[in-house]
């Protein structure tokens, strides 16, 4: 399979470009700087250029069959200005599936249900910056033709793989409390070769 992969560098990025790899698959990822990529492979087409560069989003995505953003808010609207010229290219290059790393503050709230759970008394968080990021990029992807999935962890720290967690579509889990990185990425990538969460959040905890 061909797989183009935005913030392959990132923490939950570095962990599905090394599955797909191991994999077998062709991999396509926009950096950068490509040395912050630590090692070459046969099957890694390295692009060095900026996500919010629509020329580079383009190379990045075209002749791939699958699309998967690690991209983070990063303090910054990266995310948001990026996210709309990815729909459009993999629209206009007739590419259906994405796979996106957003948060748990997205899902649906247990406790107010007209309302997600960065909105609702749920969340515990101090600020929202970032979940009212993800959930703008939530709103484009629902708006899109494209079979979106959207894997949403709780805290998440480093870790290890555990290879068994919790998942539920559109919610997270009770009693939920964190989740690492590496399991998010297993789980994140599994996703490609899965039509279980076609246009549905998904969130993952022990």
């Amino acid at each position: 399979m061909k797989i183009s992969i935005f913030g392959a560098t990132g923490r939950v990025g570095q962990e599905i470009l090394n599955h797909a790899l191991n994999d077998g698959h062709d991999v396509t990822i926009l950096v950068r700087n490509k040395e912050k990529i630590a090692h070459t492979h046969k099957h890694l087409n390295i692009i060095e250029g900026n996500a919010l560069n629509k020329r580079d989003v383009e190379e990045a995505i075209q002749g791939n069959e699958v699309v998967i953003s690690a991209l983070g808010t990063d303090g910054s609207t990266t995310l948001t200005d990026v996210m709309p010229m990815i729909i459009e290219e993999m629209e206009q290059e007739g590419i259906r599936r994405i796979i996106t790393i957003g948060t748990a503050g997205i899902l649906q709230s247990k406790t107010e249900s007209n309302l997600l759970r960065y909105q609702s008394n749920e969340s515990k968080r101090k600020t929202t910056r970032a979940a009212a990021e993800h959930h703008k990029v939530y709103e484009l992807l629902n708006q899109s033709s494209l079979d979106w999935t959207i894997v949403c962890p709780t805290y998440l720290p480093d870790g290890e793989r555990i290879g068994k967690y919790r998942v539920e579509q559109n919610y997270l889990p009770d009693n939920a409390v964190k989740i690492s990185v590496p399991d998010t990425a297993d789980f994140a990538y599994a996703q490609i070769s899965s039509d279980e969460y076609i246009k549905a959040r998904v969130g993952i905890a022990y």
